[in-house]
């Protein structure tokens, strides 16, 4: 005898299994909350997540706890009350600095608390995070690090070859 499954369970684990595979690759979730958006608060919230490589997850609290339930992610579950988003990025620092940015502009959306590394992380701890510079600022700082030597040294090098010029132009006006 096999067991009927309704279709309205098949769609919720479906759902289940969506979440799971959109945050699991993640290093952050931060919960947030969301009282009130408009289409408009929503899409710029949306729009600024995607420009940073910032995913957001909008779904029952239910599901998402059926989603994290045996995964690094469980213990978020204590945040799950009311309308909950999950704001999730392979950046540590990405997920945090968005949700808290826009949660100045907008006193209808708010950060509740996080996880990352298996840390649960309260709304003060995910600001202080947000106030770090992200993995991309970090490298472009790398990066600057890494050319200005480079440049001084190649300035340094030909200056050298300048400078016999210079002497070489002016001695040769001198003669004539």
């Amino acid at each position: 005898m096999t067991e009927h499954v309704s279709p309205n369970r098949k769609a919720k684990e479906t759902l289940i299994a969506d979440i799971d595979s959109e945050i699991k690759d993640s290093e952050i979730i931060v919960v947030t909350q969301q009282l009130g958006l408009n289409a408009s608060e929503t899409r710029d919230l949306r729009v600024a997540m995607r420009k940073e490589g910032v995913g957001l997850k909008v779904a029952k609290n239910k599901l998402v706890k059926h989603a994290i339930e045996k995964g690094k992610f469980a213990e978020i579950e204590q945040f799950l009350r009311g309308p909950t988003a999950l704001a999730y990025s392979k950046d540590p620092i990405a997920a945090a600095k968005v949700s808290v940015a826009f949660a100045k502009k907008n006193d209808k959306f708010k950060v509740l608390g996080g996880i990352m590394n298996g840390e649960v992380l309260d709304e003060a701890r995910v600001k202080v995070l947000a106030s770090l510079p992200s993995l991309n600022e970090l490298r472009a700082k790398i990066v600057g690090l890494l050319q200005a030597p480079a440049t001084k040294i190649a300035r340094v090098l030909k200056e050298p070859g300048g400078q016999v010029a210079r002497v070489l132009a002016a001695r040769g006006r001198q003669d004539a």
